[in-house]
């Protein structure tokens, strides 16, 4: 089987390097380019981390980026005309910038997911359901913890699990957003969707979604102990959407969820 050529952006991240770890263990892929948005001089298993050019992709067959959005944006316009496939992990998308990848996705192949874990894409599906069977006599909320490092909140995983509570409603995500808590012991629940986000420690991910009624609260949750999950995961989207046409996917295409 012909090995499949892997670039890595912002490699000196910590996704950067965890995805450099596991794809030297995995025997479908090749690492040919690495890039970091600063300049790097030492080597990284044998490649000069460079910037994001046309010539830095051109030997690539699909490239993994988890790193900021003005990035991604910039990666994918270089994509576009390469014709490039691109795996896209970077979270803390605005709504215009999640039209242009949209736009993006007419000219390339492109998946997208706010968390590349089989188990939490699961913990989303399960949200789904549970939020259309519970209807509106239950209010919602979701909890997240991440590593003190993390910037944005709520996480790209606590946003995705929101969406999953409007879309068992089928409801409009945006219009259900409420109130974004950062760091607090406690939060409400209310006819929106609140979010509370803990930034502690080394965490690598806790996402929990409460369902109550007033006199009972039913929970889902996930807790991720290594970071290996999520690039395994980046890994085999990448595999996965080397067979793909032109259009935007997801870990939940990839997975076959209804």
């Amino acid at each position: 089987m012909k090995k499949i050529n892997l670039a890595i952006t912002g490699c000196m991240g910590r996704m950067g390097q965890q995805l450099i770890i596991s794809s030297k263990k995995n025997n479908n892929f090749k690492l040919v380019a690495l890039t970091e948005n600063r300049a790097i001089k030492k080597k990284i298993s044998g490649i000069k981390p460079v910037f994001n050019t046309i010539n830095t992709f051109k030997k690539s067959h699909v490239i993994i980026d988890f790193t900021v959005p003005k990035c991604t944006l910039e990666i994918l316009k270089i994509a576009s005309k390469l014709k490039k496939r691109v795996v896209i992990g970077t979270t803390g998308f605005s709504k215009k910038e999640e039209n242009l990848i949209k736009n993006f996705s007419r000219k390339i192949p492109i998946l997208k997911a706010g968390n590349m874990s089989l188990g939490v894409n699961l913990l989303m599906y399960l949200t789904e359901i549970a939020s259309k069977s519970l209807g509106n006599n239950f209010l919602s909320k979701v909890y997240e913890v991440h590593h003190k490092h993390k910037i944005d909140y709520p996480s790209g995983t606590a946003l995705m699990l929101g969406k999953g509570i409007a879309d068992g409603k089928n409801k409009n995500f945006h219009n259900l957003i409420g109130k974004k808590y950062l760091n607090k012991k406690s939060f409400p629940y209310t006819k929106k969707i609140n979010f509370n986000s803990i930034r502690k420690g080394e965490v690598i991910g806790e996402h929990e979604v409460r369902f109550s009624s007033g006199k009972e609260i039913i929970k889902l949750n996930h807790e991720s102990f290594d970071r290996a999950l999520y690039s395994e995961g980046a890994l085999v989207a990448a595999s996965w959407l080397m067979s793909k046409k032109v259009g935007l996917y997801s870990m939940r295409d990839l997975l076959h969820f209804k």
